[in-house]
């Protein structure tokens, strides 16, 4: 219901989850959003609004329509996750992390001394998958 300060702390990006088959989760969602943006000041925070246990179906109570308008109102993207199956769990820390990628690389989020929000150094230049195949090494026979 309410997370402690330490948690906002350095933060460049943040999760805001509701429960799609609890409408009382995602009416709350405004007001997480408020909470976090006034604990973060004068920083800003790259958010995403997730719609979790996408699986119940026939449990909904929040339609895709409801939640991407209010991502939209908001200026965040929005993803439907299970954690029950693995959907797009591993898509919407991607979608965050590359967002706040790109807001670096634009400078419109700086990187100061002293706060420990985004560090600088080396960034990879390609974001792997756990979905993608590790080929395995082959063993030289000499």
């Amino acid at each position: 219901r309410s997370i402690t300060r330490s948690y906002y702390r350095n933060s460049v990006g943040g999760l805001l989850v509701f429960d799609i088959t609890n409408r009382r989760s995602f009416e709350h969602v405004k007001d997480w959003l408020e909470e976090a943006k006034m604990r973060v000041q004068p920083f800003q925070i790259v958010f995403l609004l997730v719609g979790h246990k996408c699986d119940l179906v026939s449990q909904r109570e929040v339609t895709r329509e409801e939640a991407e308008k209010l991502s939209s109102d908001c200026g965040m993207k929005y993803i439907e996750t299970s954690a029950k199956d693995a959907t797009n769990v591993e898509e919407s820390f991607t979608i965050l992390t590359r967002d706040i990628y790109e807001l670096v690389k634009k400078g419109e989020i700086s990187i100061q001394d002293g706060w420990e929000g985004v560090k600088s150094g080396f960034v990879p230049n390609v974001v792997h998958s756990s979905e993608e195949a590790v080929k395995p090494r082959r063993r030289c026979i000499c």
